[in-house]
């Protein structure tokens, strides 16, 4: 579910380049160098991206997390609430694995014969 337009102002240069930004850009050069031993330099845009990318991310998993946690009428959002919406949502499921091993390790879920996730709400 993309936005229109999100990454327009990046590649564009209406965000600021040199601005405060909401992720330290240090951080995410230094993850994308650990990525691979074949990632030796990295443009001075490219972090820039991926922090906006991640940016919107935390936003969208964050939304859908929260619609969790008014469903259990509750104003608090837990972790529970971030591993439903993963294993709700399609676009998520490279961290099914992530949030069910977590759950099933706190016993707040747990895999039937068919490897579904039943989730406790």
């Amino acid at each position: 579910m993309r936005q229109a337009g999100a990454y327009s102002g990046i590649l564009s240069g209406r965000i600021s380049k040199t601005g405060p930004h909401s992720l330290p850009l240090a951080r995410i050069k230094k993850i994308m160098k650990k990525s691979s031993d074949d990632v030796k330099m990295i443009s001075g845009e490219a972090p820039i991206i991926f922090s906006k990318a991640c940016e919107l991310f935390i936003e969208e998993l964050t939304k859908r997390a929260w619609i969790m946690t008014m469903q259990g009428k509750r104003r608090t959002l837990n972790k529970e609430d971030v591993a439903s919406a993963v294993i709700a949502t399609d676009i998520f499921d490279f961290l099914v694995n992530l949030v069910t091993e977590s759950n099933v390790a706190d016993n707040k879920c747990e895999v039937n014969e068919d490897s579904q996730v039943i989730v406790e709400i």
